[in-house]
Formats: C-alpha cells, structure tokens, sequence
C-alpha cells in the first residue's frame, strides 16, 4: 500500500522567476551542500521571498514557508496534541514536518515571532540538527535533506528587539538589497508586464522614495510595490494613478511625507 506523500502540498511545481543580482545562488548551494542554515536579510520587498522559492524548486525540496507574527509561538511550529473522535493524535507543526521528511523550512521575518521560537531553533541549527518535541516525549533528529532558513530586515531591530548573538551565530548570512536600476527596470519589466522604459521611470521614482528614509520614512518603496504600479497601469490605469495607488498611498500616512510623495509621483509620471 503506497503512503500519502506528507510533503505533496509544500512542493514547488513550476519555476519562480528570480533575477540573480550577484553570487548569492553559489552561495546558498553552498550552504547547502555543507548542511548549514541561512539567513537572509535585507529590506521589504527586495526579493529575499523569492529567492527562497526559486532555490527550493532548484533543489527540488519541498518549500514550507511560516509566516512569523508576533503571536507565533514555539508550540505553534513544534506542533501539538489534538484531540478527536480517534482519541488523542500528535500533529507535527511545519518546522517538525520540514525536519521530519526532508523540506526547506522557511521562517519568514523572524523577528516578529515570539521569543521562545528562536530559541527552539537553536539544536536544528548547529552541528546536532535535532529538534526536541518535549510535548511528544521525541528528539525529532533532522532528515539529511533537511534545510533551514530564516530572513528578516534589519531595518526593524531596535524597533522590536535584535537577533540574539547566540541565534545569529548559528547562521550563515546573505545580504539582500535593491538591485541596480538596470536590474530592478528588468525585473518589473518582466514582472508587472509593461516596456523596459515605463519600468526604468518606475524605478527612478522608487529611488526617490528611498532617499526620504533619512528625512522620515521608515522604508522607501520596494521593488515589490513597483511591479504593483506597473501592474495596476498594464490593468488600465494612468501611471500617475498607479504609481499613488501602489507607491505614495502605502508608504505613509503623515501629512508631510505624504505631500513629498505625491510630489515625487507628479513629477516622475
């Protein structure tokens, strides 16, 4: 009797499109090979995302992505007792499930989750690679294929609380950023389906934003919002409307940052 493939659902099927702006696809296969864990940061909407994905289907590993919040508990990725008509079962949360049979686990801004799941990490990423289910009475010891990695920005630490020295040292790092204009003009060319010339003028725009990070504004826009812009203009609106839609609306709601990012829309649209 064959049995269910418990990792079916986490598989990446197709192929995520990401643009390579350096070394970092050797540098994570690397990684790989030595059986160490990642940790990639960088800011909002650069790409770290994506890249996860795209190296998951490279690998071919099973990709099972948590979106960390601040309610997320070490519980919650672990797993836990549940009770039904059978009785009582024990369910594997996403890291023991990814530990278990041999996925990527991917821990998205680790920084917003609880203090106690960064601790939990610590015996999965250092040479025991073994996850303790204390609940379940098991030490959970970690599939060979087994990856994890985790990203978060470090435009936020102090703002919340910093990555402690005793989980970051456990880690090898990649450093995300914007790409170079050329590059990001490609990506939201490809990505947000309009012509290399609009995605250049969007990107300019998007670089304008981000010079206002020392005059205010926690974060300029990402890459990510300027394929949002092209898309809403490809859909039929004006680029002046895309761009406020997509760009200068979601960045802030001060009164004054605001007006400098309409301006900012007027001019470059």
């Amino acid at each position: 009797m064959l049995t269910a493939d418990p990792l079916a659902d986490w598989r990446v099927a197709d192929e995520p499109f990401y643009q390579p702006v350096g070394d970092e696809i050797a540098a994570f296969e690397a990684a790989r090979a030595a059986r160490l864990p990642v940790l990639v940061k960088g800011p909002t909407g650069c790409g770290k995302t994506r890249f996860v994905e795209h190296m998951a289907w490279r690998l071919n590993l099973p990709l099972v992505t948590v979106a960390c919040h601040e309610d997320l508990s070490a519980g919650d990725l672990a797993g836990r007792w549940l009770l039904d008509a059978q009785g009582t079962r024990w369910m594997d949360g996403p890291l023991a499930l990814a530990a278990r049979h041999g996925a990527l686990c991917y821990l998205d801004e680790l920084m917003e989750a609880r203090a106690d799941t960064t601790v939990l990490l610590h015996p999965l990423a250092d040479t025991r690679r073994a996850l303790p289910l204390e609940r379940h009475g098991e030490l959970l010891r970690a599939h060979p294929d087994f990856q994890l990695v985790v990203s978060y920005n470090p435009g936020y630490q102090g703002l919340h609380r910093e990555l402690k020295p005793s989980t970051r040292q456990r880690f090898v790092a990649l450093d995300f950023h914007y790409p170079v204009p050329e590059a990001e003009a490609a990506i939201v060319a490809r990505e947000g389906g309009v012509d290399g010339e609009l995605a250049m003028r969007l990107v300019q725009l998007g670089i304008c934003t981000r010079r206002l990070q020392d005059d205010g504004l926690d974060e300029g826009a990402s890459t990510r919002m300027l394929v949002h812009a092209a898309r809403l203009h490809r859909a039929g609106l004006a680029l002046p409307a895309a761009a406020t839609q997509a760009i200068a609306a979601p960045l802030s709601d001060d009164p004054e940052i605001a007006a400098a990012l309409h301006a900012l829309v007027r001019t470059s649209c």
